[in-house]
């Protein structure tokens, strides 16, 4: 007789989704952020997409001030954390669905070109390494990105919350 582990029964399936399933993610987390921006009484649109496998929505308003609220980097990756976990209760599959608010998203990408650019004169000033501080999968990637475009080397260090990154001349 063969015992399931519970735990294992109900942790989301880590398989790479389809255009349709991305699709179907960003239907839920719609559904799912309408109905926390009615509780709110914060008006915003709501534009779905599709980008290099992740399911991305982007809330937006012809008055942006209603929308500032929500749009704090931590309260950002807070609602998409909660977002991820409804569409991963509906579809039983990982998430790794993005939520950009109010053009937060760029925003907190140019503010980490401008960490990196600092980092970047340590270096040149005659630091072996620079660290970053810990941030989250997303903002490492993207700081992954920025460095490679530099001409240096990063890499992360750490586990969880403390997950950072190192940058080091190539």
């Amino acid at each position: 007789m063969t015992t399931t582990d519970p735990i294992e029964s109900v942790a989301p399936e880590r398989t790479t989704a389809t255009v349709e399933q991305l699709e179907q993610e960003g239907d839920i987390a719609a559904d799912y952020i309408e109905a926390l921006l009615d509780i709110a009484d914060i008006d915003g649109d709501l534009a779905l997409d599709v980008r290099a496998g992740r399911a991305y929505v982007s809330i937006e308003a012809e008055d942006d001030s209603s929308l500032a609220l929500i749009s704090a980097p931590d309260t950002v990756q807070a609602l998409q954390e909660l977002t991820r976990i409804a569409v991963q209760n509906q579809t039983g599959r990982f998430s790794r669905l993005i939520l950009d608010i109010a053009g937060s998203r760029n925003t907190r990408e140019q503010e980490l070109v401008e960490l990196v650019d600092r980092a970047i004169a340590r270096l040149d000033d005659g630091a072996t390494q620079a660290s970053l501080p810990a941030m989250s999968s997303y903002e490492r990637k993207l700081v992954h990105d920025i460095v490679a475009d530099r001409g240096f080397v990063s890499e992360s260090y750490g586990e969880g919350a403390d997950r950072h990154t190192v940058i080091r001349r190539g």
